[in-house]
């Protein structure tokens, strides 16, 4: 007897994905900023929020920039953003990169970030580029070695984000490279 697999993918975002993009975005930054930032830097208004992400999803600022979702069934359970690496040393016709990576704290482990991690791989690769790069904390020992084992290293790059505007509340990044292909 054959076991039933569980129902999961990754697809392109809809507008209509606003409200959940954006609902899971805000828990998982209480979750992952609890540590660098006080409750009420993490305190969001989740209308404005959703318009935010219901106007990325309506009207990108460039044909290249994707949003992809997760989903388990049909909820929403992560999300990932490419779009043309936009750092100085970077080529923007040849480097992608991965804005962001979040899958909701509670569905970690399952298998979801491996899948979006390799949906965003293969639309730069669409998109014909040639190598990705994205930025992690320093101190996140667990996505580093998740992009570590996804074959990602670090290239040297460094830097330092103000998180509250008032240069009193930092965070130490890394930037992680992948040689990726376009051909199908």
């Amino acid at each position: 007897m054959e076991r039933p697999s569980a129902d999961v993918s990754c697809r392109v975002a809809w507008a209509d994905d606003a409200p959940a993009v954006a609902a899971l975005q805000l828990r998982a930054r209480a979750v992952d900023l609890a540590a660098l930032l006080p409750p009420e830097a993490l305190a969001a208004d989740a209308v404005d929020a959703e318009a935010a992400w219901r106007q990325v999803l309506g009207r990108p600022v460039d044909a290249r920039v994707r949003v992809l979702v997760a989903l388990e069934r049909n909820r929403v359970v992560g999300f990932a953003i490419t779009s043309p690496a936009t750092d100085p040393d970077c080529d923007p016709v040849a480097d992608g990169e991965v804005l962001e990576l979040t899958v909701d704290p509670p569905e970690r482990g399952r298998g979801h970030g491996s899948r979006l991690l390799q949906a965003a791989v293969d639309t730069l690769a669409a998109d014909r580029f040639t190598r990705a790069v994205a930025w992690t904390n320093a101190a996140d020992d667990a996505v580093r070695r998740f992009l570590d084992s996804a074959g990602w290293a670090p290239d040297t790059a460094h830097r330092e984000l103000d998180l509250d505007g008032s240069g009193s509340v930092t965070v130490k990044q890394v930037r992680l490279h992948t040689a990726i292909s376009s051909e199908a």
